[in-house]
């Protein structure tokens, strides 16, 4: 099933050249518009440093469980195993193909501005199956690996927002001893 689904939407690429611009560009410049929408709810009213320290922290999660993900389950990407329609930019590594970095981080960045703000958050959590389809669109992803960095994502941001009070202390402590040990050095220095 998941190969059937892969090569009924993989077989459209190459078919018409304005969908196959708005994949690659769903794929590759995507990430502004999450990072645009992010900037503007945490600098809208006053910059709020709670929730800055959230997205900080559900991004670096889910990136670096990705990473992880990608060296224990390792799966070949779809152009490695088989003839696909590929669409240029092919990654320069033949990392794992499950999961998705692209998908995995869109979904945790919706989740996320979804908890603060249920209208953008959907919005950007359509993007964000776009992001998925235009992944598989290009020949890069199969629909499982789509499917599995979605749940990362979105699991990823809703445990770091519902565990918030266990680790927010420790960074926070982390960060001012970071601070006042460089206003220290910088003192020396002088």
């Amino acid at each position: 099933m998941n190969n059937r689904i892969f090569r009924s939407i993989n077989e459209l690429a190459g078919s018409s050249r304005v969908l196959d611009f708005i994949m690659v560009t769903l794929s590759k410049r995507t990430r502004y518009v999450y990072l645009f929408v992010l900037l503007f709810l945490l600098f809208r009213a006053n910059f709020n440093k709670r929730k800055a320290l959230n997205a900080g922290v559900t991004i670096s999660v889910t990136y670096l469980l990705s990473m992880l993900m990608k060296r224990i389950f390792y799966r070949p990407r779809p152009f490695l195993k088989q003839a696909v329609h590929l669409l240029p930019p092919v990654p320069s590594r033949k990392d794992s193909s499950y999961p998705s970095k692209h998908t995995a981080l869109a979904f945790a960045v919706s989740a996320f501005v979804f908890v603060y703000h249920r209208t953008w958050g959907l919005g950007l959590w359509l993007l964000s199956l776009l992001v998925g389809i235009s992944r598989i669109w290009m020949g890069q992803h199969y629909p499982s690996d789509i499917v599995g960095s979605a749940i990362l994502g979105n699991l990823t941001a809703f445990v770091v927002k519902f565990t918030e009070k266990y680790w927010r202390p420790f960074l926070e402590r982390t960060l001012r001893l970071y601070t006042h040990f460089r206003t220290f050095s910088g003192k020396i220095q002088d």
